[in-house]
């Protein structure tokens, strides 16, 4: 096998290991990938077949070492999106209807929502903004 034919059989290596990158979204692949195309190049400029692996298991190494650590920690200190009743809970409302423990209305993102006190000894009147704690059922808890 000469030197042409190493680095060609290192690209159609880091094809290889690119397809499983895109099917699993898995980004080691693809540190693997680049760690072929490295070999590639360390074939294409004359180096032996040791030489080839070592570049190879070198350079994916130090990425898999480098970049995830680092993209782990970007993916944690990505902030999660509150949805649905969770995206709720900390908004401020408009009482409509006095509220205390028992019951009553308030505005609460452009709609009209039963509400109770969570301080049942408390009453919010007509006009007062209050704090939604919790939702419970169809029911905001209030503060």
């Amino acid at each position: 096998m000469n030197d042409i034919d190493a680095w060609v059989w290192w690209l159609i290596g880091a094809v290889g290991l690119g397809i499983p990158l895109v099917m699993t979204a898995m980004p080691e692949f693809g540190m693997l990938a680049v760690g072929a195309v490295a070999g590639a190049l360390t074939a294409g400029l004359g180096g032996g077949v040791v030489l080839q692996v070592v570049v190879f298991v070198a350079v994916s190494v130090a990425l898999i070492a480098v970049v995830r650590p680092i993209a782990a920690r970007h993916r944690s200190q990505m902030p999660q999106l509150a949805t649905g009743v969770e995206a709720l809970k900390g908004k401020q409302a408009v009482v409509l209807e006095r509220v205390d423990g028992s019951g009553g209305r308030i505005k609460l993102g452009g709609e009209v929502w039963s509400a109770r006190a969570l301080d049942t000894a408390r009453t919010y009147e007509v006009g007062q903004e209050v704090d939604v704690v919790d939702i419970e059922g169809a029911t905001a808890i209030v503060l």
